[in-house]
């Protein structure tokens, strides 16, 4: 009996290890690159140290073989931030038409003063947006 459980169980097992490598309803990822903001939104430009304010950024995507990848976002001493957003090319077959895409970085800053950000919008552009901590 005990031979036979082990035995039932091995199949399963190895019955579940097939099952779960044979899953094709995933795009992969073929390249990732810049993608400009269109525009960004602060609900405040002013807030206080330590807490926490969403800026929300928009970007128009070409077509629904890409996506949001993630943000490359540099600050340095003197309270200034650049942010560049990153896009992912999928190989699928995809929905054609471009969309807009909206994604979003949560500020918290640990101290007071004049934070400048600058989100990258193509070529030499910026976007600036300021927020003062109180």
């Amino acid at each position: 009996m005990k031979k036979l459980l082990n035995i039932g169980f091995s199949i399963g097992l190895f019955g579940v290890f097939l099952i779960s490598c044979n899953d094709d309803d995933y795009q992969t990822i073929e390249s990732i690159g810049k993608i400009k903001i269109d525009s960004v939104k602060t609900i405040h430009d002013t807030m206080d140290v330590f807490t926490v304010q969403s800026i929300k950024t928009y970007s128009t995507y070409p077509s629904h073989c890409e996506g949001f990848y993630g943000y490359d976002y540099i600050h340095d001493a003197n309270l200034e931030r650049t942010v560049t957003a990153y896009k992912y090319i999928t190989n699928g077959p995809c929905a054609q038409g471009s969309y807009v895409g909206d994604n979003q970085i949560n500020f918290n800053p640990q101290r007071k003063g004049t934070y400048t950000f600058k989100f990258w919008n193509g070529g030499n552009n910026w976007i600036t947006k300021t927020i003062v901590v109180k």
